[in-house]
């Protein structure tokens, strides 16, 4: 199944509002609405309809991993032997349940999937790897690159004009 979408129609304002939320999303209707030069009421119908098409898929605080223990982090190519759907779903659905894996992709290239995982220290990621990918069936080969200094991090998305 085919994730692709094609853009959803948006005027200038409404990418100023997507700027705004990305910056602040705690930024309230009022101040948001006044920041756009628009009511409260325009302002909330634009908003709602951005989450509503998917535009927004939701609300978060980005929290620094370093201060809630997670002080490994660690980028984890995992090549398969055996491509098949089951295999691949099998491997995904147990990944969608993993709360240390932050993100999971199929990609090109040697690998077959990249993923970004965090842990408290390199006897937990260890653990991870031996308790949670080396059980899956199908895995050739995983290789890990461990996160020396994190120069960028940012979850915002470029909205273009």
């Amino acid at each position: 199944m085919s994730t692709n979408r094609s853009a959803v129609e948006m005027d200038s304002v409404d990418r100023s509002m997507l700027r705004l939320l990305q910056a602040d999303a705690t930024t309230s209707n009022a101040a948001l609405g006044e920041s756009l030069s628009l009511s409260v009421t325009p302002c909330w119908r634009r908003r709602k309809r951005l989450e509503e098409v998917g535009v927004i898929t939701g609300y978060q605080a980005i929290i620094n991993r370093r201060s809630v223990g997670m002080n490994l982090l660690a980028f984890v190519h995992i090549v398969f032997n055996v491509h098949s759907d089951k295999t691949a779903d099998n491997f995904e659905a147990v990944i969608l349940q993993r709360s240390e894996v932050l993100s999971c992709h199929k990609i090109t290239g040697q690998a077959d999937y990249i993923l970004q995982v965090v842990t408290t220290d390199i006897d937990a990621y260890a653990e991870f790897i031996e308790r949670v990918l080396r059980k899956q069936a199908g895995i050739a080969s995983i290789q890990s690159s461990l996160a020396l200094r994190e120069v960028k991090l940012s979850s915002k998305i470029p909205i273009l004009d």
